[in-house]
């Protein structure tokens, strides 16, 4: 637990709760754990008294809900507020552009941290920097902590564990495969691709870091990995498969729990992931179409930093994911494999996004583990398994 000497006064502190997503993480902590006997003690911060005071009465949170005036660029008032409180949850990206000196803040306090990059470039520089200071300190650093990449990261680990209890060892690939999404990716997403792009521009060594499965495992590169950037027919599915615009981030994620838990799934773990379509011409079609989207995913009107779906749009989304374990020793692909599903309700870059993180923090509060640069998967485990089903409305199962 972060901070055991100052006995902050906050459990948790979301940072940026005046943004689209800081608002949802804020009402989701007020609805679902408001009155509850275990209810955090929580705080809202951000650039604005008067914004903040205002998103409090829109979500309908206490008078009395305290508020935390703080930016982004000076690091007195960030350091100040990580003092305060055991987990800052951050919503403000792009984190590469806003992130650094309240990561900084988190490691020097021991203040644990949760937030929703998917920013691979950034993460990694960020690890060599950090982890060792953020271990001294105790400060849990905690990326990815939405849609990228915990459905996948843990996807991946409870697919292992049920491989592992079905064929007597874990599986050395596994293909994680979206079967069914509804709802739209963050603004939050479309920019910090953008500012990555931007990046790599000034400074092409980061196209090197983009393309690596194995970037955020500082020393250890693993065997080599299937490409997931080519449409397929995957046979044993019956469908047409093509490149999932995630993917990039979410196997980086998946090969560094692996990495930091000591590769319970082996050092020549393989893992890609991609988007099934249908089968037929129809289906190679769409696959090749997508794959041509993945050029420009968010089109020419990308959505914006601080915008949004509706209410009826969040609720109306889901996401359906499935994993492919195959069996150790398979002749060939899908023989004997094992089906792991993870489904979730709400739409995923937002609705349920904004529960991840919330539960990530919740988790953090009651852990024991060590401090570092690491993942929900490497921190948190089946303990956030067990709380996402409880609380978020995902659900992890077997299916074969």
């Amino acid at each position: 637990m972060a901070n055991p000497d100052s006995r902050p006064e906050f459990d948790i502190i979301i940072f940026g709760a005046t943004g689209f997503t800081g608002r949802l993480v804020a009402e989701y902590l007020n609805n679902h754990y408001g009155s509850a006997d275990n209810a955090p003690k929580w705080a809202m911060a951000g650039r604005s008294q008067e914004k903040l005071e205002a998103v409090r009465d829109e979500i309908g949170a206490p008078a009395d809900t305290p508020l935390v005036v703080a930016n982004a660029d000076d690091m007195g008032e960030l350091e100040a507020m990580c003092r305060r409180t055991k987990v800052v949850i951050t919503t403000v990206g792009p984190y590469q552009l806003y992130g650094d000196k309240l990561l900084a803040a988190c490691v020097a306090t021991g203040t644990d941290y949760a937030d929703l990059c998917g920013e691979p470039a950034w993460m990694a520089d960020k690890i060599a920097e950090h982890q060792e200071n953020a271990r001294k300190s105790g400060a849990r650093i905690c990326f990815s902590s939405g849609f990228d990449s915990i459905p996948f990261d843990l996807g991946v680990m409870m697919a292992q564990k049920a491989a592992k209890e079905r064929f007597g060892k874990v599986s050395p690939r596994i293909r994680g495969r979206v079967r069914a999404m509804a709802g739209t990716f963050s603004g939050g997403t479309a920019a910090s691709l953008t500012a990555t792009m931007k990046a790599a521009a000034k400074n092409p060594g980061i196209f090197k870091v983009l393309a690596s499965p194995f970037a955020l495992t500082p020393g250890f590169e693993g065997a080599s990995q299937p490409n997931g950037m080519v449409p397929g027919y995957e046979g044993d599915l019956g469908k047409w498969a093509a490149p999932f615009v995630m993917a990039p981030i979410n196997t980086k994620n998946v090969h560094r729990t692996n990495f930091l838990l000591g590769h319970p799934y082996g050092e020549d773990f393989k893992y890609d992931e991609m988007m099934l379509t249908s089968p037929g011409d129809a289906g190679k079609a769409a696959a090749e179409a997508m794959a041509n989207m993945m050029k420009n995913p968010f089109g020419s009107k990308p959505p914006k930093p601080g915008e949004g779906p509706s209410k009826e749009e969040r609720d109306n989304g889901f996401y359906d994911v499935l994993f492919v374990a195959e069996k150790p020793d398979a002749k060939e692909r899908g023989d004997g494999a094992l089906h792991f599903s993870v489904k979730g309700k709400y739409d995923p870059g937002y609705g349920s996004t904004s529960r991840m993180i919330t539960e990530t923090a919740m988790g953090l509060l009651k852990s024991d583990a060590p401090g570092g640069v690491g993942t929900p998967g490497s921190f948190l485990g089946e303990a956030l398994v067990d709380r996402l089903q409880e609380h978020a409305e995902l659900t992890f199962s077997v299916e074969n």
